[in-house]
């Protein structure tokens, strides 16, 4: 199993972290975003294989396993499974992603910790909103990681009703684990879409935070979020008359090129497995609790 996500960061990483905080992280972003939507048959086409060949993909378990078939990169990284290939466990709150998990554990004096020796709070994470932090006291997380290799469609990790959505601007720092490692606060400076819902184990947060090269997110009922990238804080809430249900392993999202989901849950949920611990791979649907 891989420990990487225990260690403390070492001097190689910050060394290999230092760039990021020079480089222009929206206009690279905003470039990845147009190569992967180009249609250039030839360049859409070598874009694709050489994913698949530098991060071993798995094509057999995509819907369209022909990777000549797809219009654009985008299009072949926002694949969708074949059915069945990723079974929603009946009991309890399953994985909405595959990746890897980053950290889990417990939400301690209103902190949440991003790797060995550095932590960020859930105020911090939620952009000042005391009232949402509030409800999360005492209460659990998980962070996962999804690598250019995962599927990268965001699913509902237990049956819920939207109540509201938020946009926070910020920086797209890498979320590698290494830059985990480096960056304080890192999952509470770079840009993030907080959804809450209201669901049978009391409120839930869904956080999809954006990355270099991955400054595009969007959710099924909204559609595209980012970009274009903003500076100030857009906030959607769902009241009665627009309401939003999502069953326990339906889509909700995406990211456009991978990235980190952090899921937030209060005191009264199911815990979550202890079999479950940083650097552990999970697929989406998988339980975890």
């Amino acid at each position: 199993m891989n420990k990487q996500q225990y260690k403390s960061a070492t001097l190689w990483d910050r060394l290999m972290t230092l760039p990021q905080y020079l480089i222009p992280h929206h206009r690279l972003s905003m470039l990845m975003y147009r190569l992967t939507r180009s249609k250039v048959v030839w360049f859409k086409t070598l874009f694709i294989r050489f994913i698949v060949k530098a991060y071993n993909v798995n094509t057999a378990e995509a819907a369209e396993s022909d990777v000549n078939q797809f219009s654009s990169f985008n299009a072949f990284f926002t694949r969708k499974l074949r059915a069945g290939v990723r079974p929603i466990a009946e009991n309890g709150l399953v994985s909405p992603v595959d990746g890897a998990i980053s950290q889990i554990g417990n939400i301690e004096q209103g902190r949440i910790i991003q790797a060995k020796g550095q932590d960020y709070s859930v105020l911090e994470l939620l952009a000042g909103d005391e009232s949402l932090a509030t409800q999360f006291e005492n209460g659990q997380f998980t962070t996962i990681y999804l690598s250019p290799r995962d599927y990268h469609r965001i699913h509902m990790p237990v049956t819920g009703k939207l109540q509201k959505m938020t946009y926070i601007p910020g920086k797209l720092f890498s979320v590698s684990p290494r830059t985990a490692r480096t960056v304080p606060n890192l999952f509470a400076r770079n840009e993030r879409v907080v959804t809450v819902f209201d669901t049978e184990q009391g409120p839930m947060v869904l956080v999809l935070v954006g990355a270099i090269f991955v400054g595009s997110m969007e959710t099924v009922w909204q559609g595209l979020i980012t970009p274009p990238y903003g500076k100030a804080i857009r906030q959607w809430n769902y009241d009665d008359a627009q309401a939003i249900s999502l069953q326990k392993g339906e889509e909700m999202g995406r990211f456009n090129m991978g990235s980190t989901v952090i899921i937030l849950l209060p005191e009264q949920a199911d815990k979550f497995d202890l079999a479950l611990e940083a650097g552990q791979a999970v697929v989406m649907g998988q339980a975890m609790t």
